[in-house]
């Protein structure tokens, strides 16, 4: 299983699902939430909200989320994780074409990295 410390800081970051469930809202509908973090610090450098209704993130919320990671350590990773279940291909498409090697592995796998911003996320009544 892989854990923080195998990383440096922006060598690998890690794309996930903040909540199992979507964000409901009256107005404009529910949504899924991204979140965008350091492999290494297990910091959040960004956040996506996608509606259900959409089967994944648009190119253009691909690339903007990407430019977000992006300004924190003005470079990219070498490596993007995401879980295999999860359709991100725009994501991935974009991830590739900045150099950045995607792979897809079980989100079990990826607990010791996401799990704290998943509780937390829940605690703050967001899940």
């Amino acid at each position: 299983m892989l854990r923080p410390n195998q990383f440096q800081i922006n060598q690998a970051w890690i794309v996930f699902r903040l909540s199992k469930s979507p964000i409901v809202t009256e107005q404009d509908g529910n949504f899924n939430v991204f979140a965008l973090l350091d492999a290494s610090s297990c910091f959040i450098m960004a956040t996506m909200f996608v509606r259900v209704e959409d089967a994944e993130p648009s190119q253009l919320a691909s690339v903007r989320f990407l430019k977000d990671g992006y300004s924190h350590y003005n470079q990219y990773p070498e490596t993007l994780y995401i879980p295999s279940k999860e359709r991100v291909d725009f994501l991935s498409e974009e991830a590739e074409s900045h150099g950045i090697e995607v792979v897809r592995i079980p989100e079990k796998q990826l607990l010791p990295f996401i799990g704290d911003a998943r509780k937390m996320f829940k605690k703050f009544g967001m899940a």
